[in-house]
């Protein structure tokens, strides 16, 4: 029977200096983290703006919302998911190139390097580490993007019910709704 070591990670954590490695996964997320946002922000920032300024509309407790308003959210918001939607699919093309390039190279280091499998295996990636990098940051994007796109979906499908219900209670009571909130501010 094969002994087993008795400095296990099960028997003492504090022995462990897990804070350089804490330290730098912080310092290269932040890094990744600041190409993905970039990337990201290129797709995403009108949409962005406008959910704000829709925000601060809907915040806005002294001003109720107006129809009108509503009827504006809806065009608009489907005009900036469309394109969204449009810059999600390109960050798709660009993770599957970023994919196949870091596939290219870790094949060709693969064929290139001598020893064992395990030694060529661990050449390989540590040769592709930057292609890597890259294939994860354009996989993120696609991913905060694709959320964005999903939520900014799950607004437009929540204003246009809001509409909806109004136009029912306008309907029961008899009321033109553009005289009773349908002024622009």
């Amino acid at each position: 029977m094969a002994k087993i070591p008795s400095n296990g990670l099960a028997q003492d954590l504090k022995g462990l200096k897990v804070d350089p490695i804490q330290e730098r996964v912080e310092t290269n997320s932040e890094l990744i983290d600041e190409i993905v946002d970039k990337l990201v922000s290129d797709y995403c920032r009108s949409l962005d703006d406008y959910i704000e300024q829709i925000q601060a509309i809907v915040s806005d407790q002294a001003n109720p919302v107006t129809d009108q308003e509503l009827d504006d959210f809806i065009l608009n918001l489907a005009t900036f998911l469309y394109f969204a939607g449009e810059g999600q699919e390109s960050l798709g093309v660009r993770e599957d190139v970023a994919k196949a390039v870091r596939a290219e190279l870790y094949s060709r280091t693969f064929d290139l390097a001598g020893g064992t499998v395990a030694a060529r295996n661990a050449a390989a990636e540590l040769a592709c580490q930057s292609e890597t990098v890259v294939q994860i940051a354009y996989s993120r994007a696609y991913k905060k993007v694709k959320l964005r796109v999903d939520s900014g979906n799950e607004l437009l499908q929540g204003i246009k019910k809001v509409l909806t219900r109004r136009t029912e209670v306008y309907k029961l009571s008899g009321v033109d709704g553009g005289r009773i909130n349908g002024a622009a501010r």
